[in-house]
């Protein structure tokens, strides 16, 4: 028996981009654990990837392009597919304009290659792609708006604050390498305080939880602000590096601590003591990317920016507002400089509307790279007939997702074990070189391996030629003269050399003015009477977005509430909830730590298994920056008499 290990890095859409040990055992991956060298891993893997061996070796992997044959799919070389594609494309581009295509690409993998591939579609066109961002549009406009850039201090700093908000964060499912590094702030006295209107393990860690009504962020925040300000606990001359400062004061004046607490559904007393703890800085606050996924997601955000910039807790060490880490900061992109604008933008949330209503010219073919839309975007039944209307519909994965059975052609790829690609991390400032654990299995290639043969058929072979290894150290040209390269990517976890320890230290911001920019007023309907009951899918321990196991997708969907939604109900019984787009057939759980205001779900359940929480959730974007609405969905539900061979329905309420 032969045992080998390979060092490589996970690239699936997590803050964490673990640094991996796979284990082989004659030739087979046998073992996966977390890197004991990198700081961040620290010698361990969340659930997810710990059982992604589960998906490697799955039997229903893809290893044969197929291609549509009414309502089947039948298999296809890779010679006769690429070249049904390619003449395809070419025929569209001629009669159409590369307008008629759309590239679509998400964030089933972040491996940095990726970028390869949209260069490759924009070299072709350049063709129609996305606008905004599904998971943290919002939040993305409103720092960049606020401090000129979205980043954060080094993950480290947190041991030197004395407070640390996690406003709406889940670190047991979303951050788990957080977890210890926030108890050992804890065991030194740093206070803990969790914000967030869904219970979950977070709070058992955390010294205060605050249970508010959803959506109403910016109330908290502007409440806080008011206690600070009208205790002097102010920064020193903010009025220097804060723009728009008078308008912000008479913002949080405008009411007393006692209605921001109000309008929140808190305590007066819980907004008094939060903001007392959090003037005792310097104070960190981690914000969650789920308050950002409402309508008002961009003004929440920038409302907990002001907080942090008035009450001096940024540009110093221990404070901040860490939203999001620069994952691609360290990268060359300069390949794709001085090049022409696309065509047209869909914005991504209402990519289904956006597929069916566009023309001049329509889009007659779309290509999909590491995304499963149909179940993860709003509208669910309006995307998979988007995607099933078009002329052809390309789809490259390893799994019979809902989006590939939507398609025309799906293209077999590898997964993250099999492939060469660079890292970043949306959570922290380290680097990752990836290397193949394992080969792919025959009639399986890489997302690069697929535009390279691609780029051949259609003129572009000589652009695309290159190695992987070529491309890799391309894209690591920013870092070279720092001495990273691919080889010390593997002798040694490597931080991003061009990342700050404290991001706009001395209050110097990357704004025009140089100055923080904060938010003068809030939205009309901002705080209007909510919905009696919301809908929210959240992210889940057992599976990384919608990449199930098929057995866990069985029957009907689970959906958490507090008793009193459901009266008279017991856990275990069905249930009908209804939206403005769908309806779905669920098993109830439930639990009395919940608000009596939402319904929860896990996210990325199966479209054409009737799980998906998405079928209820209304394409719509968000006050800035395009992100989905996937948190203020209105809904009913109604007990159904449980029998035991009910299935799990779902069904449209228009003919869209």
């Amino acid at each position: 028996m032969s045992t080998s290990t390979v060092q490589t890095a996970c690239n699936r859409d997590c803050p964490d981009a673990c640094e991996i040990i796979a284990t082989l055992t004659n030739g087979r991956i046998t073992r996966l654990r977390g890197s004991s060298r990198h700081p961040i891993t620290q010698g361990f893997l969340c659930h997810r990837t710990s059982r992604f061996l589960d998906r490697q070796y799955s039997p229903e992997r893809l290893n044969e392009p197929l291609w549509r044959h009414r309502n089947d799919f039948r298999p296809i070389s890779w010679d006769e597919a690429l070249d049904r594609i390619a003449e395809r494309m070419l025929r569209i581009r001629e009669e159409s304009g590369p307008a008629a295509l759309m590239h679509y690409r998400c964030g089933g993998s972040m491996g940095i290659m990726k970028h390869v591939t949209d260069w490759f579609f924009h070299r072709f066109g350049p063709v129609t792609v996305k606008s905004g961002d599904i998971c943290s549009g919002a939040g993305e406009y409103a720092q960049t708006t606020d401090f000129g850039k979205c980043d954060s201090n080094d993950f480290f700093d947190l041991r030197n604050s004395r407070t640390i908000v996690l406003w709406g964060k889940n670190v047991f499912v979303s951050s788990v390498h957080l977890i210890p590094l926030l108890r050992e702030a804890k065991q030194a006295g740093c206070r803990l305080i969790l914000i967030d209107p869904v219970r979950h393990q977070t709070a058992q860690i955390c010294t205060q939880y605050l249970q508010p009504q959803a959506g109403t962020d910016a109330a908290i925040a502007c409440g806080m602000a008011r206690w600070i300000i009208d205790h002097g606990k102010l920064a020193a001359n903010v009025a220097d590096f804060c723009d728009h400062w008078v308008e912000y004061q008479e913002l949080v004046h405008s009411k007393t601590v006692e209605e921001w607490a109000r309008m929140a559904d808190l305590a007066p007393d819980e907004l008094t003591q939060l903001a007392k703890a959090y003037a005792e800085g310097p104070s960190a606050i981690i914000v969650g990317w789920g308050l950002q996924r409402r309508r008002f997601g961009a003004t929440s955000v920038r409302a907990i920016d002001a907080l942090g910039a008035v009450s001096g807790n940024m540009g110093i060490s221990g404070g901040g507002v860490s939203y999001y880490f620069q994952r691609r900061g360290a990268f060359d992109f300069s390949f794709a400089t001085n090049t022409k604008a696309p065509p047209r933008q869909i914005p991504e949330p209402l990519l289904g509307r956006g597929l069916i209503n566009a023309n001049d010219p329509p889009i007659r073919m779309v290509w999909i790279t590491a995304a499963n839309p149909v179940a993860m975007l709003p509208e669910s039944s309006l995307v998979d007939k988007a995607l099933r209307t078009r002329e052809l519909t390309v789809v490259v994965d390893s799994f019979l997702t809902d989006t590939a059975r939507a398609a025309d052609v799906v293209l077999p790829t590898t997964t993250f074990l099999e492939e060469s690609d660079l890292l970043g991390a949306y959570g922290h400032h380290w680097l990752a070189d990836m290397q193949p654990v394992t080969k792919p299995p025959t009639g399986v290639l890489s997302d690069y391996e697929i535009t390279q043969q691609l780029a051949q058929r259609l003129g572009l072979g000589t652009e695309f030629s290159d190695s992987v290894e070529i491309w890799k150290e391309r894209l690591l040209q920013r870092v070279a003269a720092y001495g990273v390269s691919t080889e010390t990517l593997k002798q040694a976890a490597t931080r991003n050399p061009l990342s700050a320890n404290v991001i706009f230290a001395g209050n110097k911001f990357a704004t025009p003015s140089g100055k923080a920019n904060l938010i003068s007023r809030l939205p009309a309907g901002i705080f209007d009477a909510p919905p009696t009951l919301r809908l929210a899918a959240f992210s889940t321990n057992a599976a990384q977005c919608s990449q199930w196991q098929s057995h866990e997708q069985q029957g009907p969907a689970t959906a958490t509430v507090h008793p009193q939604v459901v009266p008279g109900a017991n856990s275990g019984d069905l249930a009908e909830i209804s939206s403005a787009v769908g309806v779905l057939t669920v098993i109830l759980n439930l639990d009395e730590t919940q608000r009596p205001d939402v319904v929860l779900m896990d996210k990325g359940g199966w479209h054409h298994k009737a799980r998906s929480a998405n079928a209820l959730v209304p394409a719509e974007t968000t006050d800035h920056g395009e992100c989905a609405v996937y948190y203020d969905t209105p809904i009913t539900i109604r007990r159904i008499k449980p029998t035991s061979d009910s299935q799990s329905t779902v069904e449209r309420h228009d003919d869209l």
